[in-house]
């Protein structure tokens, strides 16, 4: 397993000529680099600008991808009412389309039918595949390319079929547990 760096990333958008799709399937994710964000988010310090800010060099790279005709999406597949993090996501989700990327949301329950991979992926133009691993706890341990034929086949049906399940950002109201 390897660990990419800024300039992997980069680099897997700038080779990208079609299509960027992401899947995501975790309620929690604790990544050291949004620590801090969901603090100020919980004590009622985080808007819109701070959000911005904060991914400002990933809305750079949607960006700059978009601007070059590459479709970018994002399904997320999400437990309802949706954790604490999600929420935070959610309110994030505007910058990352106004930078370019389309974002699907799809309740938990309505993708027991589908076949998904064992952890979130990235598909590059349907050829590669970038598997990202986290921890029990949401930590980040890394990445894992394929290209192997079956899994970019695997993952692309998966994605596709989640987003058509998926409800676009802008359609979607968030259930938030009562307490």
């Amino acid at each position: 397993m390897e660990s990419l760096d800024a300039e992997g990333w980069a680099r897997l958008f700038n080779d990208c000529r079609v299509s960027a799709c992401h899947l995501e399937m975790r309620d929690h994710y604790a990544v050291a680099e949004e620590l801090a964000d969901v603090e100020k988010w919980r004590a009622g310090k985080w808007g819109p600008e701070q959000d911005a800010a904060s991914k400002a060099d990933w809305l750079d790279l949607m960006r700059a991808t978009a601007t070059r005709g590459v479709r970018i999406r994002r399904t997320r597949i999400i437990s309802e009412p949706a954790s604490e993090y999600i929420q935070f996501e959610h309110e994030g989700t505007p910058q990352n389309i106004a930078a370019g990327e389309e974002v699907h949301w799809l309740p938990r329950a309505r993708a027991s039918g589908l076949a998904l991979p064992g952890n979130d992926c990235w598909i590059f133009d349907s050829a590669t595949v970038l598997f990202n691993h986290f921890t029990g706890d949401g930590g980040w341990r890394g990445n894992e390319l394929s290209t192997d034929p079956h899994v970019v086949e695997l993952c692309t049906k998966a994605f596709e079929s989640a987003w058509k399940l998926g409800t676009p950002h802008d359609e979607y109201i968030l259930p938030r547990s009562a307490s």
